[in-house]
C-alpha cells in the first residue's frame, strides 16, 4: 500500500504546507523521505486522504510542489 507524500522544496515549506492544509480541513503530517531524484530536501507532507485536493490547495497558496512520493520510488 502506498503512502502519498507531496514533495516540497524545503522543511520550512513542508511545515507551512501542513499548516495550510489543516486550516483547510485536510489532515497532513511532515515526513522525512528517502533521497530520490525528485525529493529535493528530503521532506514532504504525508496526506492520508484527498491528495489531489491538497495539491490544488497548496498551489493556490503558491507552494512549489516537486512531485509525489509513494514509498516505492527509492532511487
Amino acid at each position: 500500500m502506498s503512502k502519498p507524500i507531496i514533495l516540497v522544496s524545503s522543511v520550512t515549506y513542508a511545515i507551512k504546507s501542513k499548516e495550510i492544509l489543516f486550516e483547510n480541513g485536510i489532515k497532513a503530517y511532515v515526513e522525512r523521505v528517502p533521497k530520490t531524484a525528485k525529493s529535493g530536501c528530503g521532506y514532504g507532507v504525508y496526506v492520508p486522504k484527498d491528495v489531489d485536493m491538497a495539491e490544488t490547495i497548496l498551489k493556490e497558496y503558491d507552494i512549489r510542489i516537486l512531485g509525489r512520493f509513494d514509498g516505492t520510488d527509492t532511487k
